[in-house]
This record gives structure tokens, C-alpha cells and sequence, in this order.
């Protein structure tokens, strides 16, 4: 996998959310989300705003969006950022087209090897990508399930799995417990197999890479996924699995 391989398939998801939002009525862009507070609007206004705030970042600006000063945690700087700037649904889809392209092109021209400081958090531009990635397509879940709409699993899963995968260590290690090795057996959209983590470790989660993913995104309770556990520390590293830093 490389970085042009994730910055295709970022792009490629977000595109996937387009043809969607170009779809939407008036009325759609009213309706409340899968994220508490927020409507369909509301959520593609912070999908644009992070987004903005990635060419920033690429530049070595980070504090272009002050996110310290807007809350005292992100999720509440983040909600601050939205309730300041709702607009029509036209408005906020004109303004997240606009994002995307910029954010695009800013993690195309980046230095692969330098890190960018996003947020709390330095991340190369293929691991701030896989972020992105990881972020709309949740993000998609909470447009469409609301609506009804189909919003089919596609192979860019990979990216989000791999995602959830390898912050498990630092979710121990934030639950104050020592990070061990977890294995992953995960059947794609298309019924073939992905395989994460050491293949000799003992503690291993299995099931549709779909269920794992919506796991890692809260989008899905574990004890409504399809997925099983087994050896010593599989149980507990599913309930810390998330697919984006923690704060």
C-alpha cells in the first residue's frame, strides 16, 4: 500500500459521498443525523471545516484554526466550530467541494516523511489521510442510515481497519494497561480475507471487516456485531478498538 494508493481511495470515498449529497432535498439537509446534535448539514459543515484545516496543517500552520481556544476538548471545539458557522444545505456542500479539492492537493504535494501536526497529534500525511478517509466514511454512516439511503462497504475499509488496528496499543495504554499483541481475521466486503497484526498472537478478533470497522467508529454496539474473540486480551481490545486517536 502506498500513499498515492490512500490518497486515491480518499478520494474515492469522498466522491462516494458526493453522489450522495448531490442527491439530497432541502428538507434532507434539515434532518437530524446518527450524531447526536447535529444535523445532516451540520455534519457536512464539520466534514468541511476539518478539511480546510488540513492544507493549514500541511503548511506548518496549525493553529490556523485555534482549536485550543474553541473548547476544552476537541469534540467540544469541534461542536463550537459548527454551531458558528450552520448554514444551507447548498452553502455547506458548495463549501465541503471546495475543502476536499484543496485538502487533496495539499496531501498530494506533502513530504511523506514529515510529519503534520493535526490537532493534538503528528501524523505523517498517509497516516492524516487514512484519518480523513476514516472520518468521512463514518461520517457518510451517520448521513445515510438516518435517510434511509444504501451506503455499500467498499475494499477502502482496509484503510479503516488498518486504522483501528494500529492505535489498539495506544488504546491500552490510555485504559492504563500494557499494549499486547492482537491478530485480526477480517472477511472483506467481497468474502476475501484480510489479516492484521502478528500472526502469532494469541489474541485474535474475527468476523466481517465491516462490523469492525463501525465498532472502532461507535457506529455499531460490540454486542451487536459479528464478530468473535478469543485468547486472553481479544475481548478487551475490542471494547477500546477505535478507529481515530483519543484524547
Amino acid at each position: 500500500m502506498t500513499a498515492a494508493d490512500i490518497l486515491d481511495d480518499l478520494e474515492s470515498e469522498q466522491e462516494q459521498l458526493g453522489a450522495v449529497l448531490s442527491r439530497l432535498a432541502p428538507d434532507d439537509w434539515r434532518t437530524p443525523s446518527a450524531a447526536t446534535g447535529w444535523t445532516i448539514a451540520d455534519v457536512v459543515l464539520h466534514l468541511a471545516q476539518t478539511e480546510e484545516a488540513v492544507p493549514a496543517a500541511v503548511e506548518g500552520r496549525p493553529d490556523a484554526i485555534r482549536w485550543h481556544e474553541l473548547g476544552d476538548t476537541v469534540d467540544a471545539a469541534m461542536a463550537a466550530l459548527v454551531e458558528a458557522e450552520r448554514a444551507d444545505g447548498a452553502v455547506i456542500l458548495r463549501r465541503w467541494q471546495s475543502a476536499r479539492h484543496a485538502s487533496l492537493a495539499a496531501l498530494r504535494s506533502a513530504d511523506p516523511g514529515r510529519p503534520v501536526q493535526w490537532v493534538a497529534t503528528p501524523l505523517k500525511p498517509y497516516s492524516l489521510a487514512t484519518t480523513r478517509l476514516a472520518e468521512h466514511w463514518a461520517h457518510a454512516l451517520d448521513i445515510t442510515v438516518p435517510l434511509g439511503l444504501d451506503y455499500p462497504d467498499t475494499a477502502r475499509l482496509r484503510h479503516v481497519a488498518w486504522l483501528g488496528h494500529a492505535t489498539l496499543p495506544y488504546a491500552f495504554r490510555l485504559a492504563g494497561l500494557p499494549p499486547v499483541p492482537i491478530r485480526c481475521d477480517l472477511v472483506a466486503p467481497d468474502g476475501s480475507s484480510w489479516q492484521l497484526g502478528d500472526p502469532g498472537a494469541d489474541s485474535v478478533i474475527s468476523g466481517p471487516a465491516g462490523d469492525f470497522c463501525r465498532v472502532g467508529a461507535l457506529r455499531l454496539p460490540v454486542a451487536e456485531a459479528k464478530l468473535q474473540v478469543s485468547g486472553p486480551h481479544a475481548a478487551t481490545a475490542l471494547g477500546l478498538l477505535r478507529n481515530y486517536a483519543l484524547t
